[in-house]
């Protein structure tokens, strides 16, 4: 079977160049890496209509590398990025909300699906690189709400990173952002008295600590206009990934059984896209039924088969469908549910 990681290596990896280029020189170069996380890969999502070869095996050290590799680049684009929004690099005013966009989806899609694929592998210095992936855009605690509360409780009302059909996204938002930090805090709290942990280790400090350490960086770089550039590019990337559990979850859960416990996670309580184009750019993200049945698989390794849901468009294009919730739900509460029929 083929080896996929040269391309996930050259389309992840393309992203951050162009953004970074668009945020030092401007002009033209302050559009292309806009346009590779848009247009571009939405064409070639249509225009393709091969898949991602799976690799099979229980080790891939080239994955783990090119996660690191994405991590520090997520680090460096955060600095440069600050500083050319402060004014650092003299763009005018539309490359500035170029270089912005572009790399707030950089960071909310490329950036989040690494994270997220970081605090999932094994080993202590992974995970704390994708924790301060998810610190540098102010949303460490997803660490904690993701791990301990959706694994757990996806597909149930106790899980508020579940979307409900009829629900909008903004409504989502709100509930999961809230619910997610809440019920987070809770579970860590809950870890800490099983283990005996120290209150000065908790994961929540940490959070806190890193946030405040992050604005404070981004005052050191651009004063007050860096911080403002730092909430933003984290409200714009946060948002990107809320968009992402809205659209992977939306309208399936799972039933409950006889005994009051929700049946055991399957494939069809998440929706999937097999795009190649948008799959390379999140490392295989869309694959989503497979990583919650296997959580620590590595991403060239997760699989789809025609028992999963799946979405009529590629990811990020039903995300930008998710900002229209007559439209998102004319689409997609008829296809939720006779995925739910099964189970209702």
């Amino acid at each position: 079977m083929r080896n996929s990681m040269p391309i996930f290596t050259t389309v992840t990896l393309m992203a951050p160049a162009l953004i970074a280029m668009g945020a030092v020189w401007g002009g033209v170069w302050a559009i292309s890496g806009l346009i590779w996380m848009t247009a571009l890969t939405a064409s070639l999502d249509r225009l393709i209509t091969a898949t991602l070869a799976t690799v099979e095996g229980d080790e891939f050290p080239a994955a783990d590398r090119l996660s690191t590799t994405l991590a520090l680049v997520h680090f460096a684009l955060w600095l440069l990025v600050i500083a050319a929004l402060s004014g650092a690099t003299g763009l005018l005013l539309w490359e500035k909300l170029a270089a912005f966009a572009g790399a707030g989806l950089f960071m909310g899609q490329v950036s989040n699906s690494n994270a997220h694929e970081l605090i999932h592998r094994p080993g202590q210095w992974l995970r704390r690189a994708g924790r301060w992936v998810y610190i540098s855009v102010l949303f460490g605690h997803h660490l904690s709400a993701h791990t301990l509360v959706h694994h757990v409780h996806v597909g149930t009302r106790s899980d508020p990173n579940t979307a409900r059909r009829g629900e909008s996204f903004y409504r989502f938002f709100v509930r999961a952002w809230s619910g997610g930090f809440r019920d987070g805090l809770r579970a860590e709290n809950k870890r800490s008295a099983l283990s005996g942990r120290p209150k000065w280790r908790h994961p929540y400090l940490d959070y806190i600590i890193g946030a405040g350490l992050v604005l404070i960086l981004a005052a050191l770089i651009g004063g007050g206009t860096g911080v403002l550039a730092a909430v933003c590019l984290s409200g714009f990337a946060q948002t990107q990934l809320m968009l992402s559990d809205y659209v992977q979850h939306y309208g399936l859960s799972r039933r409950i059984m006889a005994n009051g416990k929700p049946e055991p996670v399957g494939s069809r309580h998440s929706w999937n896209a097999p795009h190649p184009m948008s799959s390379a750019l999140m490392l295989n993200a869309p694959r989503h039924s497979d990583h919650h049945a296997h959580p620590s698989r590595p991403f060239p390794a997760l699989r789809l088969d025609d028992d999963m849901p799946m979405l009529p468009r590629s990811l990020p294009v039903m995300a930008c469908v998710a900002l229209y919730p007559r439209l998102w739900r004319r689409v997609m509460d008829p296809r939720a549910a006779l995925w739910q029929e099964p189970a209702e």
